[in-house]
Order: C-alpha cells, then sequence, then structure tokens
C-alpha cells in the first residue's frame, strides 16, 4: 500500500514537535522535536524539523502539513456573561474546553470600568454569551452597546440567546451605541448558536467551532509568530483544542467493543502549567447532571497556571503546603530545589537525585491537577437526616488515565506509573471523584494533538493513531 505522509506540528514557546502520520492507515512513520525560536521566526523550527524528518525517512516529498500552537502565550479568551453563576460559567466552561485560557470573566451588566478591567487582561478575544434562548435579551445587548463604547478591539464570537444575537452582532459590527462613529465596531465577529439554550443544558460544540475559527482566522496571524504567510495556512487550532479532540478520538476508540461507557483523562505535566483534559460518557440515568443550573460537560479542559516543572515549581510546593501534602522538612528541601528549577527554567535533571526531584514534583503536580478538576463528595445533614452530595466531575468510573508530558514521556514507563499511583493514591478514601481502577497508559511518542489534527479529514487514521501508540505502564 503506498503511504500517503501528513506532517502534524505541534508549535510551542520552547519546543516545536512533529508526528509524520501515514493517513492511510494511521501508522506513525517518525517523530521529532526542534527548540522553538519564538525570537526570530517559528517557520524555522518546522523547517529543521522537515530536514532531519526527510533524513530519517529517505522521502524528501514535500509533506502536507498541518499544525496546531500554543506558542506566543496560546489561546487568552475573555468571557462576559449574564450571571456569574449561570451563563458565565457556561461560557467559562466552553472557552476552557476550546483550548483557550480563560483569562477573565465579567458577569451582569457592565459599565465603562469593567471594559477596562477586561482589557487590561489582553485577551485574544471575548467569548460574549448571555441568557437562555427566549430569555432575557437586555444585558446582552447592553453589554454589546458597552463593549464598543469602551473601545474594544477585539475579535467577539457571539452564544447567547439567539432572540437578539443578530441585533448583537449588529451592534459589534456596526459600532453602534452612544459616542462610536460608523464602523468603529469591536473587531472580527462570529455569531453561533447559545451555549445555554435552557437551564441545565449546555451545548459546547457551536462555540468551541466559533473559537477554533476566529483563533485560525483573526488572532494567529495577530501573534506576529512567523513572517511567513504558510504559518497561517497550515495552523488549524489552539494546540489544547487539538489535544481534547484527539482525546475525545481516544476515548471513543478505548470504548469500542467494550460494551460499557469508557472515560479518558489525559494529565499533562508541563514546565510552566498541567492541563487535565477528561472526556466522559454521561449516564443517562443520571438526573443529577439534569438537575445541576450549569450541566457538567462531556469534554472538559482544566489549566493549573501555578502547577509547572520550571517556571511554577514553587507554586506546586506552595500548593502541596495548603493542601497538607507535604511535611514541614520536606516542604524546606523541595521548595528549595523548586527555586532552583523556578530561576534556571531550561534546568535538565542528569543525577539521580535531580531526577527523584522532578519526578516528586511531577506527583504532587498530578494530584493536585487531578483534585481541582474532578469532583468530591460530602455528607450534608438535612430535615431527613445525613446523606451524600456529589458535587462537579465524577471520574470514579474512568477506565484509562494517560500521562503527558516531558517527564512522564522520556522517564519510561516505571516512572510514569508511581507518578500516576502517587497521584491517585488516597484519594477516592477522601472523597475525591478521581479515577478510582484505570488503566494507566502514557503517551510516549506525544501523538494526541497529531490525533486531534487528523480525526476531522481521516478519522480512521486518527483512532488508529490513538489506539496504536499508548504505551502500558
Amino acid at each position: 500500500m503506498t503511504r500517503t505522509p501528513i506532517l502534524c506540528v505541534d508549535f510551542g514557546s520552547t519546543f516545536t514537535k512533529a508526528a509524520l502520520v501515514d493517513a492511510a492507515t494511521g501508522a506513525l512513520i517518525a517523530t521529532g522535536s526542534h527548540p522553538t525560536t519564538i525570537g526570530t521566526d517559528l517557520m524555522e523550527a518546522l523547517d529543521a524539523l522537515r530536514a532531519g524528518l526527510a533524513r530519517e525517512t529517505g522521502d524528501h516529498r514535500a509533506w502536507p502539513v498541518r499544525a496546531c500552537s500554543s506558542a506566543g502565550g496560546g489561546l487568552r479568551v475573555a468571557v462576559v456573561g449574564n450571571e456569574d453563576l449561570v451563563t458565565s460559567e457556561a461560557g467559562e466552561r466552553v472557552a476552557t474546553s476550546s483550548g483557550g485560557r480563560v483569562v477573565h470573566v465579567a458577569s451582569g451588566t457592565l459599565d465603562a470600568a469593567a471594559v477596562a478591567a477586561l482589557t487590561a487582561t489582553e485577551p485574544d478575544l471575548v467569548l460574549l454569551v448571555g441568557g437562555t434562548d427566549g430569555g432575557n435579551t437586555r444585558v446582552l445587548r447592553s453589554n454589546a452597546h458597552t463593549l464598543v463604547e469602551g473601545g474594544l478591539r477585539l475579535p467577539v464570537v457571539v452564544a447567547g440567546n439567539v432572540a437578539c444575537r443578530d441585533e448583537v452582532a449588529e451592534i459589534l459590527t456596526a459600532g453602534a451605541g452612544a459616542g462610536a462613529g460608523a464602523g468603529a465596531g469591536t473587531g472580527a465577529v462570529i455569531v453561533t448558536d447559545n451555549v445555554l439554550p435552557e437551564i441545565g443544558v449546555v451545548r459546547p460544540e457551536p462555540a468551541r467551532a466559533a473559537i477554533r475559527e476566529m483563533y485560525v482566522r483573526h488572532v494567529i496571524g495577530g501573534k506576529q509568530l512567523s513572517r511567513r504567510t504558510e504559518f497561517a495556512d497550515i495552523v488549524r487550532g489552539a494546540t489544547p483544542d487539538l489535544v481534547l479532540r484527539g482525546v475525545e478520538v481516544l476515548a471513543r476508540t478505548s470504548a469500542s467493543g467494550s460494551g460499557s461507557p469508557a472515560g479518558v483523562v489525559v494529565v499533562d505535566v508541563g514546565g510552566a502549567t498541567t492541563d487535565v483534559h477528561s472526556v466522559l460518557e454521561p449516564d443517562p440515568e443520571d438526573g443529577v447532571l439534569r438537575r445541576e443550573v450549569v450541566a457538567t460537560l462531556p469534554v472538559s479542559r482544566t489549566v493549573e497556571g501555578d502547577l509547572g516543572l520550571r517556571w511554577n515549581a514553587r507554586g506546586i510546593v506552595h500548593a502541596a503546603v495548603k493542601e497538607n501534602l507535604l511535611s514541614v522538612e520536606e516542604r524546606e528541601s523541595l521548595d528549595g530545589e523548586a527555586k532552583r528549577r523556578s530561576a534556571d527554567r531550561a534546568f535538565v535533571a542528569t543525577t539521580q537525585g535531580d531526577l527523584d526531584v522532578d519526578e516528586r514534583l511531577t506527583a504532587l503536580a498530578v494530584k493536585l491537577a487531578l483534585r481541582r478538576h474532578a469532583g468530591r463528595t460530602r455528607v450534608v445533614t438535612g430535615s431527613s437526616g445525613p446523606r451524600i452530595e456529589r458535587k462537579g466531575r465524577d471520574l470514579r468510573e474512568v477506565r484509562l488515565l494517560v500521562g503527558s508530558g516531558g517527564l512522564l514521556r522520556h522517564g519510561g514507563v516505571e516512572l510514569t506509573a508511581r507518578v500516576l499511583r502517587a497521584g491517585l493514591a488516597g484519594e477516592a478514601g477522601n472523597g475525591r471523584l478521581v479515577p478510582e481502577q484505570p488503566l494507566l497508559r502514557v503517551d510516549a511518542a506525544y501523538v494526541l494533538a497529531a490525533v486531534g489534527l487528523l480525526a476531522d479529514d481521516h478519522p480512521v487514521a486518527a483512532a488508529t493513531l490513538a489506539s496504536g501508540v499508548l504505551d502500558t505502564v
């Protein structure tokens, strides 16, 4: 069979990774990584990867390239909604699952000070939501006017009440409102379906697609990460969005033929953040989801900006202290090592002692990130006596827990097994809704981003790639 190679690329702020995949079969042909030259031009890293992979494979064709990017700070999203506990929360969940880092959340009727506070967080785009379909339109329309009058010049995705969304789009694009001249709108606007069409129902997919489109068409070029037009042509979305898409494919693949719902959790421990991606198949008989004001999403992602092995190593220690995970003696020793790593972000552990410290920091990051991502149970006493109340994301039945990130990818399966088991140890007994008996895997070849990049056009190859390269630990 003739190979049809596609080069899948993830542009990062420190390293750019590439996977050469046979789109006909899903076979992984070769992989590579190269330091990212963000100070000059990201495409230089791609040039080096192309040349290296060509030498390795002996194939010197001009492979088609599809890419994702987290360079230049990734995708920064500000969310504006009607109420903090309803539409704003729904919007924040959707923005996070779309691969964006939510840098600001505003709710209620905005004023000039609120717009200034939003702008100060330097988002790349605004997700404007508000009202269930057919419900309140006043706040959504008012906020559109205020964003324009406040001088906002950012792309906006409108995913609110369908009763007024076209009017809101016109306000934003035409610059309607007191003091706004013709053509003084916010910038590019994409209108899509409501993220919260009714109470208890969250529909993330249309907004996720709109955010992805906005990122590709209007955000990535503005970051000036490359002077070459090819860069904007090949980027399909933000890296976290495509990784989460890959996790969705993995969840379907692992469920195939099992006869039972299969959940997947991926914990990616990086130098600056620890990301958790999870895909669950909600039980249709579970009425709890319908009773929640904002229903739990089947697909979710959280980014812990204070948990990173280099930039935020001290954040791991500080968070672990707050959670009573460290003795006084270990706290003092580990904080000194974390400070050393934060000061030298290029630090590479070579001695066994340094490797042991990195492993301990990674295990703590996994435990803390899973705690924040998962829900928990508690005993509540009411008129009918004590009862157990469950709140948040229930990961107990998840069948697959995947480790990712530099140390887990390169440290070997035994290290990954120790880290993941340490991250889970004792949690279920403390009411944490973390995976109880998952199979443990590691994304050693770093292919989940490539799976996400192939998922829409080559679904069979994406599924094969997802299922074939996860190492058992």
